[in-house]
């Protein structure tokens, strides 16, 4: 790009700095108070952990004095060098030898051993000692224990809008802080709107909110926003993340394969408000249920969603272990379901026993089982050979009028997707000594880690599986998907370790709040659009963004939500800003991936040069301009625009986004041709308006940061236009470039001057902080 382009860079990465600094996290240096109730999992067992167990826990081989502080059996038991005396003895800390050993003053008995460099504070040795004086009870982990409803705390009733609001106000006030002002109609609307569709409200929208002035002129928005058909798109987005969807098996040879469609159900199901277990139960067992409901008008749509199962790699490569390839596979389904509904890393206990979670060897092979009874090979097809490896179902063009009509189809070619179907006869699954393929160990029958929940009285399939995640009982499930969904909307979830609920996670911040709304969820029927609409609707959700000196005193990384979290906005919907901004956004939901813009040679050098994705070809037309949720994913190399703002490559179950800044994203952002080119037809589209630079700056300035410009920032803006100007007249040979920029209609404009310049100008705005942050 020429040289100008280049030149203000500088501006783009001191964006680029300022996002650093807010996505710094820090260790908040609240004091810690010392409980009326001493609870185990959250006052006792993180000391316990940090500073006890590396000696005194679960690992055997590293066990000092056979002494064991994680269990309850360990903890109450007598000392091996002195049968007498106890570790714990419930309601007499004197009479405890953790309690002696933590207060010892001798430095050849006490605890932790000062060779360790590990200390216990005060206040943690009063709660230790309160604890005991308790009656040291020892509860299960947090997560494993079923969630209820507590009562609301006491909270300014003048500031809370739900239930919400009431444990937040609690947690803030707890810790010194108070709720910020609510953030202006302005930054509420972008906010949502971003929230709930992922694209920016429309000046129309805009104009409308700031006019409404009734009490329920937000509640409006949010009902409307929930009703779009873009709302799918927006909460899909996670999804396919969690499900590792992509348009390439994978693996060296990296074939294309055919999955599109059931990502048009997962968007489907989100705008048809399907209860959060009916998507997760037809995802996993749709085909179960389809068997036994043939003659059901939703039978087909049931087997489609069970393509979740199936999105993981395969292989197309000549020459590998069959078996071991298949199971790769049911690995891969095995820890995607443990990841995604449990939040547990059951992946850990495919080699041996858990070190942290209660999940056994054999716990992991008999939920392994329910995986492991498709009929499929490690190596089906060949490169250019299968699009949808067996088994899978053909999707017909009458199929698609009489029962997908959610399917964007577009032409009359053969379709077919992979399904999951389990054999007639069940395939006994066995342990597998140290992970290995073919170290056969004892057969496990069907089960799942008795921790969380017995599997009895289910049924030994999938189906079954499906019923013991939904039982009233099981304590896990309601709480993962709240939590997760809480993540989407404040940047964090009130657990911040989204897929891991185990010993090894963080504790919730807001237990009681966690509680209260998974319960509240499940006794709603697993109503997500009623869950979102709480979330947004609640005066927690409405607040402003900006940092006071107490907040970075007491609370920097905003874990008692003590304001809104300044948050970038997803990789794709990047995208989608710069398209929809310039009215280049083509609105079509659903249908195959797109191929846009792409640096030359990329695929051919980072390729094997074989099979049906050797070559990038890329797409014309209104198919450039489609969401970026529909840009297609090649797994070897995935779209690099998408991968510079933190997007999955989707090798793998993934809950969560890492949020990193970096030179690539500000120099994205000046030189990606969608980005010039919606810069383009922007000021095509003013210039031939007629309308002042004024005036077109302000509609300009509207459309990408979402509100008007102050007159300080017009000031500033007008003058950058007035500097762009001058450059461009001692410097006509760069406008053309800038003029030919992207294949959208190149509309003919008499001043080439005023539309570099103006161009310039709308680029500098996509580049600035405020346009890809929601604050």
């Amino acid at each position: 790009m020429n040289s100008k382009i280049i030149g203000i860079s500088f501006f783009a990465l001191i964006g680029v700095a300022a996002l650093a600094i807010i996505n710094i996290e820090c260790t908040p240096s609240v004091g810690q108070e010392i409980p009326d109730v001493v609870d185990y999992n959250f006052h006792v067992r993180p000391i316990l952990s940090d500073r006890c167990f590396a000696c005194h826990g679960p690992d055997e081989k590293k066990r000092e004095a056979n002494l064991r502080l994680d269990t309850e059996a360990g903890a109450y038991a007598a000392l091996q060098d002195n049968p007498k005396a106890h570790a714990i003895v419930k309601g007499n800390p004197e009479a405890s030898e953790v309690y002696k050993r933590i207060v010892a003053t001798d430095t050849s008995i006490k605890m932790p051993p000062p060779s360790s460099n590990l200390t216990i504070t005060e206040d943690e040795i009063k709660i230790i000692k309160k604890w005991i004086d308790q009656g040291a009870k020892i509860k299960k982990h947090w997560a494993y224990i079923p969630p209820q409803k507590s009562e609301l705390p006491k909270a300014g009733k003048d500031w809370v809008k739900n239930e919400i609001d009431y444990f937040t106000f609690d947690k803030m006030k707890s810790v010194g802080l108070s709720p910020s002002e609510q953030a202006s109609k302005e930054a509420l609307l972008k906010r949502v709107s971003f929230d709930l569709t992922g694209l920016p409200p429309t000046i129309e929208m805009q104009d409308a909110f700031l006019k409404d002035e009734s009490p329920n002129a937000y509640e409006k928005v949010v009902n409307q926003l929930l009703k779009s058909k873009h709302f799918g798109e927006k909460m899909a987005l996670n999804w396919l993340d969690v499900a590792r969807y992509a348009d390439s098996h994978g693996y060296q040879d990296d074939g294309l394969r055919t999955m599109w469609p059931w990502r048009d159900w997962v968007i489907h199901a989100f705008n048809s408000n399907y209860s959060y277990k009916k998507f997760i139960t037809w995802q996993l067992a749709g085909d179960i249920l389809a068997d036994k409901m043939k003659r059901h008008p939703k039978a087909k749509e049931m087997l489609l969603a069970t393509g979740f199962n199936r999105n993981h790699k395969i292989t197309q490569e000549g020459g590998v272990i069959d078996e071991e390839y298949r199971v790769e596979y049911v690995t891969d389904r095995t820890n995607t379901f443990g990841k995604s509904v449990l939040a547990l890393t059951l992946e850990c206990a495919k080699c041996h026993t858990h070190k942290y979670d209660p999940i056994s060897h054999e716990e992991y092979y008999g939920t392994f089982a329910f995986f492991n009874q498709v009929p499929e090979k490690g190596l089906f097809g060949t490169i250019d050979a299968s699009f949808a490896d067996p088994p899978n179902m053909r999707i017909k063009d009458e199929d698609v009028k009489s029962i997908f009509n959610f399917i964007n189809k577009k032409d009359s070619s053969k379709l077919e997707v992979m399904v999951m179907k389990d054999s007639s006869i069940v395939r006994p699954t066995y342990i597998l000594e140290r992970g290995n393929y073919d170290a056969h160990g004892k057969v496990v029958d069907f089960t799942t880690p008795k921790a969380i929940l017995e599997f009895k009285g289910y049924e030994k399939n999938r189906y079954g599986l499906t019923r013991w995640l939904f039982d009233d009982r099981n304590p896990i499930t309601s709480r993962v998907y709240v939590n997760r969904i809480w993540e989407q909307f404040f940047g964090r979830g009130i657990v911040k370790t989204t897929g891991d609920f185990g010993m090894q996670g963080e504790l919730p911040t807001h237990p009681e709040l966690l509680d209260w709304l998974a319960s509240d969820f499940k006794q709603n029927g697993w109503n997500i659009k009623r869950l979102v609409k709480q979330i947004v609707t609640s005066a927690t959700y409405m607040q402003s963004s900006t940092v006071k000196d107490e907040h970075k005193k007491i609370d920097p990384e905003n874990k008692y939500l003590a304001r809104s979290s300044r948050l970038r906005i997803p990789a794709e919907n990047v995208r989608d800003h710069v398209l929809a901004t310039s009215g280049l956004l083509n609105e079509e939901i659903g249908g195959p991936s797109i191929k846009p813009y792409q640096p030359k040679g990329l695929w051919e050098v980072a390729t094997s040069g074989r099979g049906s994705l050797a070559t990038y070809v890329q797409d014309h037309g209104k198919d450039l301009y489609r969401r970026g949720m529909y840009v297609f994913i090649k797994r070897t190399v995935p779209p690099p625009a998408m991968l510079i703002f933190d997007a999955s490559n989707r090798d793998q179950c993934e809950v969560q986004r890492s949020r990193t800044n970096t030179p690539l994203q500000a120099l994205a952002m000046l030189n990606d041709p969608h980005v010039l080119e919606s810069a383009r037809v922007m000021a095509q589209e003013q210039l031939s308006k007629k309308a002042s630079i004024d005036d077109a700056i302000k509609t300009g300035f509207r459309k990408i940061v979402c509100r008007a410009p102050s007159k300080k920032e017009l000031e500033i803006l007008r003058k950058y236009y007035e500097e762009e100007l001058v450059f461009f007249k001692k410097q006509p040979q760069k406008i053309k470039s800038l003029q030919q920029i992207g294949e959208y209609e190149h509309k003919p404009v008499k001043d080439g001057v005023a539309l570099a310049a103006l161009l310039q100008t709308f680029q500098m705005m996509f580049n600035m902080e405020e346009t890809l942050i929601r604050i």
